[in-house]
């Protein structure tokens, strides 16, 4: 175990007030719940942990399967590595030595035809300095991001809507014009939650940004101080981390770990009901002609949105009025290998969606991952969806791969670039992002308060604070640390 991670065990395991729960029901077994098992199991060792999962498999979104003899990451592939918690986990459960970082950083977009290279000096997308964006887009939209915004900025944020959120692509575009949103913004974001800039909130999804909204300040003022900051860190670390053998890796030796601690897990156990008892909760799982019932004293459900505002339908009914109304983006990955095939340089690129094309984005794997590379072949992947497009994901998968091929081949130049794969695979992740609308981060509060008002029941997850693995393994440590100390408890964050 890491010093940070000892130090959050210690935090977690010291002066907690009144009883501890001697028994916690943890339902789902993504990434969030498998690590909140292993967190509470850390805090509680004396406490029977039981990990519920409706599917015969873990790991929810995360998974490696095997395509054209190779190893690969079917879901996500890489883990934010300048937030500690999973990457620290990652190691706790002993993957220390296969942790590794991208081969390259830079990336490109596929934009009017061109690959670009990405631009440098920004900020998901919002430049400190718009002449950086030269080369990305028109003379015309050049001309209006160096323009600025055509009312100071305090008076343009006079003229949004009264409220503490706005979407990241409205705020962009009032100071830079919309072909940086078009062109820059809405491709990563795409690839992150895989839906629209003007739906996104700005709290949510840039957090970073929010003084700057609140107060007025230029914006793109704000980003310059923010990336000078981050250019100033003594000892930068790499912003990506992998697993060598592919981030699928994570879950199965987070279950391993979990159940050599004593945590019980059961596969194709779909908790059905939750209900609060005058002891604590009793789950239902099983067929309804032979239900299962479970008595705990404690409770994290770490289930997407729908399937948890049904669990907490009568426990928590206004958690769940709010969690039923986070919607969801649902995605594929086609991934392709081949023998030899030339790529450019970088890891791979982005797709404005103003282009119009099949795919959203692409990643060079066996050029961004060395463990890759070792293999002797070239591994590409290529996404499809977004929230509320989901014409494409109705082709089935031979079609689908086909037209992803299709616009790599364009991508890259020509009809014959790359050649014919050795073999392929489309990997289907139906409601598996959520999208945060603007007014996400007071949704979660909300969803929080409720669950709150519940003694023993967190929830955690990709629905609350982000959408990546760190971000899923920090709402699982929250959960654990509030099913240990309670909410109320001056250690929790």
């Amino acid at each position: 175990m890491t010093s940070e991670q000892a130090s959050s065990q210690g935090s977690m395991s010291d002066g907690r007030r009144g009883s501890h729960p001697a028994s916690v029901a943890v339902i789902g077994a993504g990434v969030s719940g498998l690590a909140a098992a292993w967190f509470v199991k850390q805090a509680l060792p004396g406490a029977a942990v039981t990990v519920f999962e409706g599917s015969p498999r873990l790991g929810g979104k995360l998974a490696v399967g095997e395509v054209g003899g190779v190893r690969v990451d079917l879901g996500a592939e890489s883990i934010l590595n300048r937030r500690p918690e999973a990457v620290d986990l990652a190691r706790a459960v002993g993957l220390a030595d296969d942790i590794v970082h991208p081969a390259t950083a830079s990336a490109s977009v596929w934009s009017r035809g061109e690959l670009v290279p990405m631009p440098k000096g920004h900020l998901m997308g919002v430049p400190g300095d718009p002449a950086v964006l030269a080369g990305l887009l028109s003379a015309a939209g050049l001309k209006r991001a160096e323009a600025g915004p055509a009312l100071p900025s305090r008076q343009v944020l006079r003229t949004q809507a009264e409220t503490d959120d706005i979407a990241v692509g409205a705020y962009v575009a009032e100071t830079f014009g919309r072909e940086v949103v078009d062109r820059l913004v809405e491709p990563l974001l795409g690839g992150v939650y895989a839906g629209h800039a003007d739906e996104i909130s700005l709290r949510a999804a840039v957090p970073a940004l929010v003084p700057a909204y609140e107060s007025g300040e230029p914006l793109d003022e704000a980003v310059s101080k923010i990336l000078a900051a981050q250019a100033g860190a003594a000892h930068p670390k790499p912003v990506f981390a992998g697993v060598r053998g592919g981030v699928g890796r994570f879950p199965a030796a987070l279950a391993e770990s979990c159940e050599g601690a004593g945590v019980t897990i059961l596969r194709e156990t779909m908790v059905r009901e939750l209900a609060r008892t005058a002891e604590g909760w009793r789950l239902v799982s099983g067929p309804v002609p032979s239900p299962t019932a479970h008595e705990v004293d404690a409770v994290i459900v770490a289930v997407p949105g729908a399937p948890a505002a049904r669990l907490l339908k009568d426990a928590a009914p206004v958690a769940a009025a709010e969690l039923a109304g986070i919607e969801y983006a649902s995605v594929a990955l086609a991934t392709f290998v081949f023998d030899d095939a030339a790529l450019p340089a970088g890891s791979g690129f982005l797709v404005p969606p103003a282009d119009g094309r099949f795919i959203k984005a692409s990643t060079f794997s066996s050029v961004k991952w060395s463990w890759l590379a070792e293999s002797g072949k070239t591994v590409v992947r290529a996404s499809v969806g977004r929230h509320r497009e989901t014409a494409d994901l109705q082709r089935e998968d031979a079609d689908l791969a086909a037209s992803a091929l299709a616009d790599l081949r364009i991508a890259l130049g020509t009809p014959d670039a790359l050649g014919e794969p050795v073999d392929w695979h489309v990997q289907r992740w139906g409601g598996g992002l959520p999208q945060y609308a603007v007014g996400h981060v007071a949704r979660v509060e909300r969803i929080r308060s409720a669950v709150a008002a519940q003694p023993g029941l967190a929830v955690c997850g990709a629905a609350y604070d982000g959408v990546g693995i760190a971000a899923c393994v920090a709402s699982a440590l929250r959960a654990a640390r509030e099913i240990s100390t309670g909410p109320n408890s001056p250690e929790h964050p």
